[in-house]
């Protein structure tokens, strides 16, 4: 797969003139894009500064220094395996997407297309379709996607527009589909630290993203960010596509290196993956038999080995599985290195008493219960969850920052945990659409800059808050108080 490096302003062809630029919120939105893309510090500083914040917070509740060291130092390392299930979340995707057989479906599909607009909204729609299985493999997928109908010589589409749609899937619904972090976290007694566990119990998806409700969520989302993305496609002469950009679209893939020593046999042929897919899909047969489907389905590690092996078994040999693995290994290092730091936050902010052996994430919990419940809490725990997310751009790793303290406060204002969960993944999606960290697999894929489709998805935040609000307001009111089940 080809990644062309985003073009100097000087290289990417002529400007449009005046009349075709953007107005109103279009250009807005190119304005604050341009603005966040030069002000804004990696994910990793906030990280960093968070971690400066929730110590301050519980130096002024009374810890002492000795005391939110420790709680800093002995929960560092609390989620190293959450931290690699994340990882592989994102490297099990990439691998798959840029699998020979996958390679020839994009282009085949590419063709679907009649125009323009709708080539648009048919890479919104799958790529919001992908992402509800895996974030990840959505990422690149669409990103491949838009590049194979760019190419297209008789449809002349926007190639923003088209890496804008490409993105929708995590700026939409992933949190709602079976990659979501937070419910996977949720869903694995393992994985979760104990303070964590103790207030929410398991909560298998049965209780969270297989819901009614929060599929109802992800359809009407879904819908909403075809049609957005296909009413706001450019046309006539504000049209920009790849070659105006200066974009290479040359994704060719190259040969293999001949075999040139015995040792090498091995490494270039198809037996190995064949028998260990074989074998996976005998245990997955198995899994299904002995187990409940829910409980299957829920099970984060055989989740991971399944798009694992499925990438080697796509690839074909140990030699094309591992040269895609060697690129896509460093699209996990902002997971390896932040998460970390979260789970550091999240100890110092449940570990670390104060005055009156009371933490920072108890006085949270008392603030956000004092709201009610209802609709109302909902609505409250919604913008905060996508406030902190324009700040710390996380899924999971915030979800262990908030969680003891919003988890607490549904439990003392009767709300549904299951729901709550949603609550949070619903308006975790909601700052990937105007804040550009979550972009950087895409960008790298499309050849593009930031501020190139911010423009259109700071479009879709302005519908999208608004129907997600109201969504959890009036579906939660369809849920009932369950108390936490305990593995």
């Amino acid at each position: 797969m080809s990644q062309a490096a985003p073009q100097a302003p000087s290289e990417r062809g002529p400007e449009p003139d005046a009349e075709s630029r953007e107005r109103g919120l279009a250009r807005f939105a190119q304005i604050s894009a341009a603005w966040t893309e030069k002000w804004f510090p990696d994910a990793y500083v906030f990280a960093l500064a968070g971690v400066v914040v929730v110590s301050v917070a519980a130096f002024i509740n009374g810890s002492s220094p000795k005391v939110v060291a420790e709680a800093f130092g002995g929960g560092f390392w609390d989620l190293t395996a959450f931290t690699l299930q994340m990882a592989m979340v994102v490297l099990t995707g990439y691998i798959v997407a840029t699998s020979p057989p996958v390679a020839r479906l994009i282009e085949r599909i590419a063709m679907v297309p009649s125009t323009p607009r709708g080539a648009v909204a048919f890479v919104a729609l799958l790529s919001c379709l992908v992402s509800m299985l895996n974030w990840g493999l959505s990422l690149v997928f669409s990103g491949l996607l838009a590049r194979a109908i760019a190419r297209r010589g008789d449809l002349r589409a926007d190639y923003r527009a088209l890496g804008a749609a490409a993105y929708l899937g995590l700026g939409a619904v992933w949190a709602l589909g079976l990659s979501s972090s937070a419910a996977q976290l949720q869903a694995t007694p393992a994985s979760l630290p104990p303070e964590l566990l103790e207030i929410t119990g398991v909560l298998d998806f049965g209780a969270t993203i297989l819901t009614w409700q929060s599929l109802v969520m992800a359809a009407v989302l879904i819908v909403l960010s075809v049609a957005v993305a296909w009413a706001s496609t450019p046309r006539g002469e504000a049209v920009r596509t790849a070659a105006d950009l200066g974009v290479d679209l040359d994704d060719e893939v190259p040969e293999p290196p001949v075999r040139t020593r015995p040792g090498e046999w091995l490494e270039h042929s198809r037996i190995l993956p064949a028998l260990i897919g074989a074998l996976t899909l005998l245990w997955l047969v198995w899994q299904f038999i002995d187990l409940p489907l829910l409980t299957v389905l829920s099970s984060l590690n055989g989740y991971l080995l399944v798009f694992l092996v499925l990438g080697l078994v796509l690839h074909g040999t140990p030699r094309r599985f591992l040269d895609a693995t060697s690129k896509a290994v460093p699209s996990t290092a902002g997971v390896l290195v932040q998460f970390p730091l979260y789970a550091a936050m999240a100890a110092i902010l449940t570990r670390a008493e104060g005055r009156g052996g009371v933490t920072v994430s108890e006085h949270l919990a008392d603030l956000f219960t004092g709201v009610g419940g209802g609709g109302a809490f909902a609505v409250v725990i919604a913008l905060y969850t996508a406030l902190l997310g324009l700040l710390v751009p996380s899924g999971g790793g915030k979800w262990l920052v908030e969680a003891p303290y919003v988890m607490q406060s549904a439990s003392d204002v009767g709300m549904n945990l299951g729901w709550t969960v949603q609550i949070y993944n619903a308006a975790e999606a909601l700052p990937n659409l105007v804040n550009p960290f979550f972009m950087l697999p895409l960008l790298a894929v499309l050849g593009l800059r930031a501020r190139d489709l911010v423009g259109f998805t700071f479009l879709q935040f302005l519908f999208h808050l608004p129907v997600v609000l109201l969504l959890l307001w009036l579906l939660g009111m369809t849920f009932e108080y369950v108390p936490p089940v305990m593995p």
